[in-house]
């Protein structure tokens, strides 16, 4: 049979604290934010593949509206 363990420390046995509970200055390190926008290296924003999907879209739309318009022709004349 185990007994669950207690994830809070001793403060009998733990290093670092002081009576009551709490840690003396210096004693732990500033905390740091992994979640911000900074985090990892600097790499500048490139435009150069927006001109592609964009061009893609409108000869798709271009081909959708030409089938259209030839349909309604052939359904006009015949």
């Amino acid at each position: 049979m185990t007994t669950p363990s207690n994830p809070d420390p001793d403060p009998r046995t733990a290093t670092g604290l002081e009576p009551g509970g709490g840690v003396p200055p210096g004693d732990t390190p500033p905390a740091e934010s992994g979640t911000s926008t900074g985090t990892g290296p600097y790499r500048p924003l490139q435009r150069g593949w927006a001109r592609a999907p964009l061009f893609i879209v409108l000869a798709l739309a271009l081909v959708v509206a030409l089938f259209f318009l030839a349909y309604a022709i052939v359904l006009a004349t015949g």
